[in-house]
């Protein structure tokens, strides 16, 4: 048996909560597929939960462009329906002469994106601010800040289940193919069933390219290499010795090891980054001596053997360690041919500040393709 159904969402993370809810509150009738027993089960569980001003991001960048309208969206929808926030503000901090070149380059992108708040701030002024803190300068970023990343998804889920959309647990999509009557998903789990859609938006994460993959008719070459890089957190019991969160200079493949306080008043550092060849969250302790000097740096009074073990998260990137290139791929019809899939893939931080902007995005792509009116089928 197959059951027609005029829009999918596969994956209940963040980012397809975000687009369920969209497509939901656009009038689509929306199916949610989640493999899991609960939602935000990976990388939208395992991540700092703060909210990025939009800082780091290549000028005209999707990570750039969306971060900065996400984080206003967010900020607003977080005050709008009493979801845990905090608009903490951040200081990235230089540690060394050289480093003050990298402060003034930040601070030149992020007007480049629109971030139009940071200030500039002496050793002196930065210390002052945090006097547990050490450093040669900083760039004070006050629209940062943290989010409840479950209650955000909760949220989200409500929303999306108030204008009819509907969520399935333990709902692995396994193949699927591409026709002119729309895109067949065969789903296993408990209750196998063959759902045939007008939309599919593929929301999948760490996942998303496996899962193109095993649909017949999406073009192998348009689907994206993917690589892991982890990242590990290390906890500190006891006052947070910082009340904003503090960032050193970027680093490659992440933006360094730095200090984020939870809504619940934990400490945390990290997380550093780990290329590995597969889905692992192991967390080596070991690793706590890397943590401990670069936390040193600038605060040189972290006291020994404090750190704890905390969790992993994986980021699904999709360029190698190196490679400069970064950003979200949202990809639809004009790249892969076929009409009512969105493909994501890469989302990995600013996507949960992004969330609510790449869903608006989303919804755009798959709009667009429906007035162009291209065929379901691909045309080899």
């Amino acid at each position: 048996m197959i059951e027609k159904i005029d829009c999918v969402v596969i994956g209940a993370g963040v980012i397809g909560l975000a687009c369920a809810r969209a497509l939901a509150m656009a009038g689509r009738e929306v199916v949610i597929l989640e493999r899991a027993d609960t939602i935000g089960a990976e990388t939208s569980a395992r991540n700092s939960e703060v909210i990025h001003a939009g800082i780091y991001y290549p000028k005209g960048s999707e990570k750039a462009r969306l971060c900065v309208r996400g984080r206003d969206m967010l900020y607003n929808y977080c005050a709008s329906h009493g979801i845990g926030h905090n608009r903490c503000g951040k200081l990235i901090v230089a540690t060394n002469e050289d480093q003050l070149v990298k402060l003034g380059e930040l601070s030149t992108k992020a007007c480049e994106n629109g971030v139009d708040d940071l200030r500039r701030l002496s050793a002196h002024e930065a210390m002052t601010l945090e006097p547990n803190l050490h450093c040669t300068g900083a760039l004070l970023s006050p629209s940062t800040g943290l989010v409840d990343s479950h209650g955000l998804m909760l949220a989200y889920l409500g929303d999306a289940e108030a204008a009819g959309a509907m969520l399935a647990y333990y709902s692995p999509v396994e193949s699927g193919r591409v026709t002119d009557e729309g895109i067949v998903l065969n789903v296993g789990g408990e209750s196998p069933i063959t759902l045939i859609a007008n939309s599919v938006v593929n929301a999948v994460g760490l996942w998303a390219q496996p899962l193109a993959h095993c649909i017949e008719g999406i073009p192998s070459e348009v689907i994206p290499a993917r690589y892991f890089a982890r990242g590990v957190y290390f906890t500190v019991s006891g006052k947070p010795p910082f009340s904003r969160l503090i960032y050193p200079v970027p680093e490659p493949g992440g933006l360094g090891c730095h200090f984020t306080i939870d809504l619940g008043g934990q400490g945390k550092f990290g997380p550093d980054v780990e290329w590995i060849d597969d889905i692992d969250y192991t967390i080596d302790p070991a690793r706590a001596q890397s943590f401990d000097t670069a936390i040193r740096r600038y605060w040189p009074g972290l006291p020994e053997g404090v750190l704890e073990p905390g969790y992993a998260g994986i980021r699904p990137k999709i360029h190698p360690s190196g490679s400069q290139e970064t950003d979200f791929i949202i990809q639809g019809a004009e790249v892969h041919g076929v009409k009512g899939l969105v493909c994501l893939y890469g989302i990995e931080s600013p996507g949960l500040t992004a969330s609510m902007a790449i869903a608006e995005e989303v919804v755009r792509v798959l709009d667009h393709a429906a007035v162009k009116g291209l065929p379901n089928s691909v045309t080899r």
